[in-house]
């Protein structure tokens, strides 16, 4: 926010218009003027608008339980009795969610699958996280939004209104992920948060995703023989067939292992871009809470390691040193689940992360999302960088399993 003298005016009516342009998640006025007093912390009465504009986020990823993302900025004349009115100038992120029903892709659900699959994922846990006091629980070095208004648009949206979030870009380097394998270790164990997770979180288990996802699209197509013939996957994919189509006949095994593992906090998407560098804070600020919830130990590391790789934002040494990445962020997660006094032995949490990076991002490695794109190089680059995480949770999981017979009674 920056300050000036400019005089004051009236918020003009065809300004305000614009708010349109958020459809269902438009607010009124008077609403808009409580909320920007909210973000300046000024009495509404003291607050006038000048002038709104609201524009589209460009945002490259999408996401099926958002049905639109928007910055809503302006200037606002606040007049505190006794001194000269200042113009202040202010800027909102307002995330329109939803059932994912209303996306475009669950058209392909099959008919028979259309319950499971609605509530596999669950689209209001944000506006439940950000309504709950989960900010004053998180250990030191993590903060949230303060949300200014959370909102039921109908019975499958809502809308979240939250102050702009001041980003630094900064490269992230082992040091960045050491920082935040520890908060989210302490994150997995703290009381409050846990606490937290089970009152507001999602009730999903590894079971839920083994019976949707992963048995409706990913599994099937693994171990049809045409897919592999598919010129993204023919190079790429060659040297990781076999391990992928074997761990997928392991799928409900692993699945019923990870089942019976501690179960702690997460918050169930915490990849890079879900942990910023906001100036003047010496951790990160946390968002996008859709996946909050209680979730197996070790859950939060895997897409901390491997969620730039799936997206595509790696670097290419980044995939080069998953593995000592890995171990180094593993002692550090473990080093925060200490610190908030859970002893949850190491190899336990090495073994639950190990089966979640397979099948969670191992499985699904496959870039079933372009392979009705022509294969181009940015995509054969893509596909490769995929294979080598696949490759790369096979060796986890190989390297974590119990030696044969290790579950076999006497």
């Amino acid at each position: 926010m920056t300050r000036s003298s400019t005089p004051a005016a009236p918020a003009a009516p065809a300004a305000l218009s614009s708010l349109s342009a958020l459809g269902p998640a438009a607010v009124d006025e008077d609403t808009l003027t409580t909320l920007v007093a909210d973000l300046l912390l000024a009495p509404p009465d003291h607050v006038r608008l000048r002038d709104v504009t609201v524009t589209p986020v460009d945002y490259d990823l999408e996401a099926i339980t958002t049905a639109g993302r928007h910055w809503v900025r302006g200037e606002a004349e606040v007049a505190v009795p006794g001194s000269p009115a200042d113009t202040v100038r202010w800027s909102v992120f307002v995330k329109q969610v939803q059932c994912w029903s209303r996306h475009p892709a669950f058209a392909f659900v099959p008919p028979e699958a259309h319950e499971l699959a609605r509530s596999g994922i669950p689209w209001r846990t944000e506006p439940l996280a950000y309504r709950s006091d989960l900010g004053a629980r998180l250990p030191e070095g993590l903060m949230m939004p303060r949300a200014l208004l959370v909102e039921e648009l109908d019975d499958l949206s809502a809308s979240l209104w939250l102050p702009e979030v001041p980003v630094r870009p900064r490269r992230w380097d082992l040091e960045r992920h050491l920082l935040a394998a520890g908060l989210l270790g302490r994150l997995a164990a703290s009381p409050g948060v846990r606490a937290c997770a089970a009152a507001v979180g999602h009730d999903l288990t590894a079971w839920t995703y083994l019976h949707g996802r992963l048995a409706f699209q990913v599994l099937p197509a693994l171990l049809d023989d045409g897919l592999w013939q598919h010129p993204l996957l023919v190079g790429t994919f060659a040297g990781v067939r076999d391990g992928l189509r074997a761990a997928g006949h392991r799928a409900e095994a692993l699945t019923a292992e990870l089942a019976g593992l501690p179960v702690r906090a997460a918050h169930g998407d915490a990849c890079p871009n879900n942990l910023l560098d906001s100036p003047g804070t010496e951790g990160f600020v946390l968002i996008d809470y859709g996946f909050f919830g209680p979730g197996p130990v070790g859950f939060d590391l895997g897409q901390l390691l491997v969620g730039d790789v799936q997206t595509g934002r790696s670097e290419e040494e980044d995939v080069a040193a998953l593995g000592a990445r890995d171990e180094a962020c593993l002692a550090a997660y473990v080093a925060g689940l200490r610190a908030e006094g859970d002893d949850t032995p190491v190899a336990v949490v090495r073994r639950a992360h190990a089966l979640q990076v397979m099948l969670y991002a191992g499985l699904s490695a496959v870039p079933f999302e372009h392979l009705g794109d022509a294969p181009t190089p940015e995509l054969l680059e893509l596909a490769r960088r995929r294979a080598t995480l696949a490759a790369y949770s096979l060796d986890l999981l190989a390297r974590t399993d119990p030696p044969a017979g290790a579950h076999d009674g006497p």
